[in-house]
Parts: C-alpha cells; sequence; structure tokens
C-alpha cells in the first residue's frame, strides 16, 4: 500500500527548492529595492491604499488567493486521471509556473502605482488591448463570484455547524479591526486573544449548527440543528428561485443571494474595517488546517495514530495512480491533455491571483522585498493546500468524478477529519474544523473578487490612483450614469451579482465550472503575457524566458481546452447529440460555446498585439527601453 505521506514530501521537496532558489533569483531580476516608495505609501488614503505589516498582508493575500479552486481541482482530476498525474502538475508547475506568475504580477504593479494588469499592458500596447484584457478579466471576475457563492452554499448545507463557527468569525473580524485601527490595541495580544475565540467559534458551532432551510431527500442535518425556516414559518423553500433546479435545494438557494449580498457589503468597505482582519484571522484557520494536515500525514505515518484499519494513512484501494489518458469511466470523454491543466486551475497557477496581486496587494504592500515572500511564497502556500487537498481524496477514496463540486467538497473535509485522528482530534471535530477553514477563505476570495471586478470597471470607466466614487452620483445622460454606477463602490457589486445569480440558478452550474477553469488559465496567460511585455520594455537586456515559456505554454493548453469545451462538450455533445435536455440547458450551452469562441479570440489578439509589441522593442534596441512605472 502507497503512504500518502509521498504526496506531501514531493510538493516540499520541490516547493522549497523553488522559493530558496529560483524566487530569489526572481527578486534581483525585478530589482526589488525598500528604498523605493510602494503605491500603499504614495497613495495612502485610508481605504484602499493602506501599508500593511507583512503578516497581516500575506494573511490578507494567501486567503484571497486560496479559495475552493485549489481544493475542487485536485479532488476531480485525482478521481478521474489518478492521482500521480495531478501530483506532478502540482509539484513542477507551481514553482516554475504558478509562482512566478503571482510574484511578476505583484511586482509589477507596484512599479505601475499598484494599476492591473490591463492598466500595465495598456501602457505598451494601446488603450484598445488595455480594455480588451480588462474586460476580459472583468468576465471572469463574474464567473469567480458565481462559483465561490455556489460553492459556500454547498459546504453550508453540507456542514450547518460551518454557518455559525463562520458569523462568529466574521464578529470577530469586525471587532478586530476596531481593537487594531481604532483603538490602537497591541497587536500581539490581540492576534493570540481573536484567535483563541476564532478556535472557540468551530466548538460553537459543532454545539449550536443552524442552516435556513430543511434537508430535503435522503439529506438530514446532525442532531440539534436549528433550521430558521421552522421557527419564522416559512416553510420548506421550494418558492426559492432555483431551489428546484439541478443539484440545488431551497437551504442552497437560499444561501447563494446572502452570500452575495455579504460580498458586496464586505467589498464596499474601507479594506480595514474587515477584509485585512477577518484575512488575517482566516490565515491562522488555513495554516493550521493545511499546516496540521501535513503534521497529522507525517506522524500517521511514523507513528500509525489514524483511527483507520490499520493505523497508517495510506492510499485507498479505490485510488488508481493513472487510469488513463481518458480517464475512468463515467467522466465521459476526457482527455488528459488538455483538460487535466484546466481542472487543476488553482493550485498549479491561476489567473485570478493576477487580479489580486495587482489589485487589493500591490495597494497594502509596505516595501518592495515582502513581495518574494507574498507573491511567490504566497501561491506556493496554495499549492500545498491543493496537496492537501489531493491527500484528502486519497485518504477518503474515490470521489464521482461526475458529481463535479458537490461530491468533491464534502470529500474535502470528510478526508481531512480522517487525516486529523492522526493527532488524537476526534473526526467529529477535524472534518468541520476543515470545511471551516474551506469556507473562510471561499468568503474571502469571494469578496475580494467583487472589490476587484470594482477596480477593472474603474479602469474601464476612468479614475486616477487613489480616487472612487459611491455610485449614486447619476445624471448628465445615459453613458455618465451607466458609468458612475459601473464604478460606484455600492453599485458596482450589483452589476456583478445579478448575472452571477443568474447564471446560478438556471440549474446549470456544474457547467459553469469548466468554463471558469479555463477562462481563469487564459487569464493566467495574458498575465504572464503582460509580464513579458513589461520587461521587454524596461530593459532590452532583460530575459524573457521566465514569464514567456511559461506564458507560451498556458496560452496553447488553454486554447486546447477551451476549444474542446466549445466544439465538443457543447456544440456536439450537448446541441448535435441532444444531451442538453430542455431550453434552459441548450441556452445555457449556448452561451457556453460562444463564451468560450469570445475568450478565445480576445486572447488570440492580445497575444498578437504583445508579441508585435516586443519584437518592435527588441529590434530598436537599448534606446527603446521604458523605465518601469513610467507614465
Amino acid at each position: 500500500m502507497t503512504q500518502v505521506i509521498w504526496i506531501v514530501l514531493a510538493v516540499l521537496v520541490t516547493f522549497s527548492v523553488g522559493y530558496l532558489g529560483y524566487s530569489k533569483y526572481l527578486a534581483r531580476f525585478l530589482e526589488l529595492d525598500d528604498d523605493n516608495e510602494t503605491p500603499a505609501h504614495k497613495y495612502e488614503d485610508g481605504q484602499e491604499y493602506v501599508p500593511s505589516k507583512k503578516p497581516v498582508l500575506l494573511g490578507h493575500h494567501y486567503s484571497s488567493i486560496a479559495g475552493g479552486a485549489p481544493i475542487v481541482g485536485p479532488i476531480t482530476a485525482g478521481a478521474v486521471w489518478g492521482w500521480v498525474p495531478a501530483l506532478l502538475w502540482i509539484a513542477i508547475g507551481n514553482p516554475l509556473m504558478g509562482s512566478v506568475h503571482d510574484f511578476v504580477s505583484l511586482s509589477g504593479s507596484l512599479r505601475h502605482e499598484g494599476k492591473s494588469i490591463g492598466y500595465i499592458i495598456g501602457e505598451y500596447i494601446g488603450e484598445g488591448g488595455k480594455n480588451m484584457l480588462l474586460w476580459f478579466a472583468f468576465l471572469t471576475i463574474i464567473l469567480v463570484v458565481a462559483v465561490f457563492a455556489l460553492v459556500v452554499a454547498i459546504v453550508f448545507d453540507a456542514f450547518p455547524q460551518v454557518t455559525t463557527a463562520s458569523t462568529v468569525y466574521i464578529v470577530l473580524a469586525l471587532l478586530l479591526g476596531v481593537y487594531l485601527y481604532q483603538l490602537n490595541g497591541p497587536f500581539l495580544p490581540g492576534t493570540v486573544v481573536f484567535v483563541t475565540l476564532v478556535f472557540a467559534g468551530v466548538y460553537a458551532g459543532i454545539q449550536y449548527p443552524f442552516a435556513l432551510f430543511p434537508a430535503v431527500g435522503e439529506a438530514s442535518y446532525p442532531a440539534g440543528t436549528l433550521v430558521l425556516a421552522d421557527v419564522l414559518n416559512l416553510g420548506t423553500g421550494q418558492w426559492i428561485p432555483g431551489s428546484s433546479a439541478t443539484a440545488m435545494n431551497p437551504n442552497r438557494a437560499a444561501w447563494v443571494p446572502i452570500i452575495m449580498v455579504y460580498a458586496g457589503i464586505a467589498s464596499a468597505l474601507p479594506v480595514w474595517v474587515l477584509l485585512q482582519p477577518r484575512d488575517y484571522l482566516s490565515s491562522f484557520l488555513l495554516y493550521a488546517g493545511v499546516g496540521g494536515s501535513l503534521v497529522a500525514v507525517i506522524v500517521g505515518t511514523i507513528f500509525g495514530t489514524a483511527a483507520t484499519e490499520t493505523g497508517s494513512l495510506v492510499i485507498a484501494d479505490s485510488m488508481g495512480a493513472f487510469n488513463g489518458f481518458w480517464g475512468v469511466e463515467g467522466a465521459g470523454l476526457a482527455p488528459l491533455f488538455p483538460l487535466l491543466f484546466i481542472t487543476i486551475a488553482c493550485g498549479t497557477i491561476s489567473g485570478f491571483h493576477s487580479l489580486v496581486s495587482s489589485g487589493t496587494t500591490a495597494k497594502q504592500l509596505n516595501k518592495e522585498t515582502d513581495a518574494r515572500l507574498i507573491g511567490y511564497g504566497g501561491m506556493l502556500g496554495e499549492g500545498l493546500l491543493a496537496a492537501v487537498a489531493l491527500s484528502t481524496l486519497a485518504v477518503a477514496g474515490f470521489a464521482d468524478p461526475a458529481g463535479g463540486i458537490g461530491a468533491a467538497l464534502p470529500n474535502f473535509a470528510t478526508g481531512g477529519g480522517i487525516i486529523f485522528t492522526s493527532l488524537g482530534i476526534p473526526q467529529t471535530f477535524g472534518a468541520p474544523f476543515m470545511a471551516l477553514v474551506l469556507v473562510s477563505f471561499l468568503l474571502t476570495s469571494t469578496d475580494t473578487a467583487v472589490r476587484l471586478g470594482r477596480y477593472m470597471m474603474e479602469e474601464i470607466v476612468g479614475l486616477r490612483a487613489g480616487e472612487t466614487a459611491s455610485g449614486f452620483n447619476v445624471g448628465g445622460g445615459i453613458r455618465s450614469t451607466l458609468g458612475e454606477i459601473g464604478r460606484g463602490r455600492y453599485t458596482n457589486p450589483l452589476v456583478q451579482a445579478i448575472p452571477a445569480y443568474l447564471m446560478v440558478i438556471s440549474g446549470e452550474w456544474l457547467t459553469l465550472w469548466a468554463l471558469f477553469g479555463g477562462a481563469n488559465q487564459l487569464l493566467a496567460a495574458l498575465a504572464l503575457l503582460t509580464a513579458t511585455v513589461w520587461l521587454a520594455n524596461w530593459d532590452d537586456n532583460k530575459q524573457l524566458y521566465s514569464t514567456g515559456v511559461p506564458m507560451a505554454i498556458m496560452t496553447t493548453i488553454t486554447i486546447l481546452g477551451l476549444s474542446w469545451l466549445a466544439f465538443y462538450s457543447n456544440l456536439y455533445q450537448n446541441l448535435i447529440q441532444g444531451g442538453a435536455e430542455g431550453t434552459a440547458a441548450i441556452a445555457s450551452s449556448t452561451v457556453q460555446m460562444v463564451l468560450a469562441l469570445v475568450l478565445i479570440g480576445l486572447a488570440l489578439a492580445l497575444v498578437k498585439k504583445g508579441y508585435d509589441n516586443i519584437s518592435t522593442v527588441r529590434d530598436r534596441g537599448p534606446a527603446s527601453a521604458v523605465e518601469p512605472g513610467d507614465d
């Protein structure tokens, strides 16, 4: 029997080499200098531009990027193609591609006033290229909001204990923000007290779980669960939009809009009120979940203390090392290349991270040299989360590949609970705790995505660094009104939430994952393109291989994957062969096919513009080089 520890050791070795070696080289290559004033200091406004302590900002960044994708992706890929190909893509791809992507995206934003990757590429290839990339990113953000809000609802439904625990930790985060920034309380004592209370919230959740609506079918809640609908006489919830859709139920359907409203409110608040303190507290949950799981795997392997038949943490017999190029039966026709590299998006490389790095994180960086730990190191941390997710699948056994998100996420909590038994922690506590770990960064990623979407629209419509708009200053014509609403702090969340909500309640939400993965990976390719263009214009002597090679690889893989999604999965299987039944399913498949083709077209056009710019700059010689940050 193969020990799960081999999964852990593989990533620890490659990640250590990457951080101790390659990241140091990149830091020198990017010429990070603490004498340079960061945007957080230059535009400090107490709202978006706020210099932050390194551990606080690392907590925000890690919590924001570590969403549900590095869990769902590895679990789904491991079930379909086997744990070995999934592990190889994580262990090799992350330090050579994903961490580089995050690091250079953050560094590039630092040298361009904390602006997004869209702004950066616009500096060199023109306004048209900038707007193309910003619109691409904004559409991807809407997909992120839809998928992540749904995933949180799924976890709340599967583990009502987490609903209580999440409520407790959000309240604690608000109190911590007041404690740190209004009362100027001492940092370390506050950390100890509030982190302790967060973990106490897990216990409170186990004792006092609650749900919005009763469980349906064969599903059930833990004993003692408070069902609010019963208390308020709201019925079974069948009247809620989307409650009867495929793989949905009233409880999930009710949570989705609540989560979106929460994300909108959280995104509009100054970063010190909720974002920074909540992400800081969440980071301890993440460190405990990821780090604790890694320690538990090692302890369980050495001492055989796990609550399993053998006492050891071994890969279940139902898990295949390699299930063949076309994957397991039941997953449909699924070629390993290119679909594996889209299925595991986050955990290896993710375009969403470029939006976080060049959006919220760059506006809070205290010193330039902090970018190495936060950018490169933060992505390695997400890779460890992906390895933990793969380990939970290996321990818990085979997950139904056709079950999508709904099957993958409960597996993470269940498998994580089994792993924690190696440390003497009962599974009844370990499983809800791992579910809370999952929800904590899903909530963070969701409202961060909404905030980033506003940033994208601010740049499309036009706002200078350090400026913001309420969204209520309407009038002066249709164009002016739409621009105000689109970029408004309080109105932009509606622009994102409404289409995201409609996609979720359509009943075709399972297909959102493939489209999200493709769009996310293609955005990563475009972020690497942006970095390559910046470096080429910065200095004629800068090598372009570190960003250019991963860019070319991801562009090729993603275009092939989206083409498969458009022409085979949607056009042939769903539309021609009749796989899509009903008007809603047909409309969803059609929209997905069109979106996939639009994304491919936008990407190819931007790659062409970027290549032309690089060729022109390098042909002209050193005289054409542009200093970073020149506007």
